[in-house]
């Protein structure tokens, strides 16, 4: 059993430890349950539970996220279009946000894949500075996707 202060007060029994804890009105606290023997500490039960509370959140806070942000593209966009499009690209990247990037095939398009990848292969040519692709362009029924991923 350990004290307020952290000094060891020895192994006691349970009915001394609480007539102990009560002496210094707080309370009995087990915090080492799997130790042999079990450690106990004195304290105040309620402090305790609000500085948890406070030490998941700053854990939290610190936790970074991201989103996963989706910029669809044909094969055929125009090239102001798609400098717009991956103007949004470097946005999100650097928001520390990932990039799926899409390219949409519509009716005959699908013959047009080697342009589809032109397309890709220019995205990532031009967010190189900022990004790295995590998933290579690959075919998923009428669509083929890439996902960038900031540096």
């Amino acid at each position: 059993m350990i004290d307020p202060e952290g000094n060891q007060l020895g192994v006691l029994a349970i009915h001394k430890a609480l007539a102990a804890a009560g002496d210094f009105g707080l309370d009995l606290v087990e915090v080492s349950p799997t130790a042999n023997p079990p450690v106990c500490k004195i304290m105040d039960y309620g402090r305790y539970k609000y500085e948890l509370t406070k030490k998941q959140q700053e854990a939290k806070k610190k936790q970074s996220s991201f989103q996963v942000k989706e910029i669809k593209v044909r094969p055929k966009t125009g090239d102001h279009d798609l400098q717009t499009k991956i103007g949004h690209i470097k946005k999100f990247l650097g928001k520390k946000d990932k990039v799926k990037v899409t390219v949409v095939f519509r009716g005959r398009e699908i013959t047009l894949a080697t342009l589809g990848r032109e397309v890709l292969d220019q995205i990532t040519r031009e967010t190189e500075a900022l990004a790295v692709v995590e998933q290579r362009p690959k075919f998923e029924g009428r669509t083929m996707v890439m996902v960038l991923s900031p540096k």
